[in-house]
């Protein structure tokens, strides 16, 4: 991210969420302007109701006078809608409605072989990222602000627009982040621009965030519901988020604080079997405020800062002032609770090359940028079966383990063998052995 700003409410994000962008993220909701106040709402309804959700939409819209927008079936059930203030404590009470949470404001954690791709020793994995010939067999989910596929390094093969569900194949990136993240997970092994951990691995660009950068949980929830629904049959194992926005773990999946991203998050991983990694954000803050980085059921990842590919420190700053070679990065979140140390994984984020849109490449900072390389380790791990129990938790733990066997020299100032007080960063992830 490039900074996560204050809005009226927990914002997800990639600078600010404008009033535009809010006209943006409308998703379809349609309708005249209400004379009384209204908010944006995700209704979650019972399970029981599965069989009858489009009529029980009906009913609310008759009775309550909500405008629906997005229709989850999937990851969960229930809708998106615009919702007069005064009816609130009526759907609650509705029998055939488990939750109504807040719609949050949601955003982007923004800020030749790459150096984070070197620094984590992709040239040293099976894929030999940089020797420019082969391509890995697997495929990654981007949840962002769309991929532009006429980047000729990027093999994006589909995806699914939830800021405009009426235009379902229309998730060209237009701001350019996702464009990035996508490069350093699978850019071409083919000589050109940069090259990812996982070459040339299949791409789907679920576009949950719009131009600005902005989105709200109701988008997110239905790039999770396009994945619960279609993570099996196109053989997606793992999928990147680095966005976020404010709130907690409740340690129950959401269901104790009605958290429908959460719950959400919880069937993709549980039932549908996708490793979720996500940026830790980049607040200098503990990560437990800070979702979905927060929810223990996904491998969140912090920043830390290298500017020569090499371990050892020393290397002078190529983009960013303030950090320094081979420590943790000063923006980076970070775990506190041992609970959250054990989700918790570092990655490069600073100053990292990857692709632009259209054509050429950039360089970004954050841990939106330290979050793919731990994905394409992730797809990586899975594709050579060296990891053998493909389940997320295993998934994570074994990247977890490996990154921690590795020697101290191979770290960086700020993680567990060198740690700074009241701050976990974790081992930096290690893609060479895979």
């Amino acid at each position: 991210m490039v900074g996560r700003g204050r809005v009226a409410r927990p914002a997800y994000r990639l600078a600010a969420v404008s009033a535009a962008t809010g006209a943006l993220l409308a998703g379809g909701l349609t309708g005249a302007e209400a004379a009384e106040p209204e908010g944006r709402y995700i209704v979650v309804l019972d399970d029981s109701a599965r069989g009858r959700a489009d009529s029980v939409e009906r009913a609310h819209g008759r009775d309550h006078g909500v405008r629906v927008g997005l229709r989850y079936r999937h990851a969960l059930v229930g809708y998106s809608a615009v919702v007069p203030e005064s009816q609130v404590a009526a759907l609650r009470a509705d029998p055939n409605v488990k939750a109504v949470a807040p719609d949050r404001p949601v955003h982007a954690t923004q800020q030749v072989l790459p150096t984070g791709v070197d620094r984590i020793q992709g040239d040293a994995s099976s894929a030999l990222a940089g020797n420019g010939t082969g391509a890995v067999d697997t495929a990654v989910a981007i949840l962002d602000t769309g991929i532009d596929e006429r980047h000729r390094d990027l093999n994006v093969v589909g995806g699914f627009n939830c800021m405009d569900t009426s235009r379902p194949n229309a998730w060209r990136d237009n701001n350019g982040h996702g464009t990035h993240v996508a490069g350093t997970v699978a850019a071409r092994d083919n000589g050109d621009d940069v090259v990812g951990v996982v070459p040339g691995a299949r791409l789907y660009a679920v576009k949950v965030l719009g131009a600005s950068g902005g989105g709200f949980t109701s988008t997110i929830v239905c790039g999770l519901d396009w994945l619960a629904q279609n993570a099996a049959t196109l053989g997606i194992k793992v999928a990147n988020m680095s966005l976020g926005g404010e709130g907690t773990d409740d340690g129950n999946c959401g269901f104790t604080n009605q958290d429908p991203e959460h719950q959400a998050i919880c069937r993709v991983v549980n039932d549908a079997g996708v490793t979720v990694v996500a940026a830790a954000g980049n607040e200098t803050d503990d990560l437990a405020n800070h979702t979905p980085a927060a929810f223990d059921e996904v491998l969140a990842v912090t920043a830390m800062a290298d500017f020569d590919g090499q371990s050892g420190g020393g290397a002078a700053a190529s983009c960013r002032t303030g950090n320094q070679d081979d420590t943790a990065a000063n923006f980076s979140n970070f775990a506190v609770t041992v609970a959250d140390a054990a989700h918790t994984i570092a990655g490069p984020g600073v100053c990292i090359r990857s692709t632009r849109r259209s054509t050429g490449t950039v360089v970004y900072s954050g841990t939106s940028m330290a979050s793919p390389h731990v994905a394409g380790t992730a797809a990586l791990c899975l594709a050579t079966g060296q990891c053998s129990d493909p389940s997320p938790a295993a998934v994570a733990a074994q990247l977890r383990a490996d990154a921690a066997a590795q020697s101290a020299s191979y770290g960086f100032a700020g993680d567990p063998n060198a740690p700074v007080t009241g701050r976990y960063y974790g081992h930096l992830v290690h893609a060479g052995g895979y």
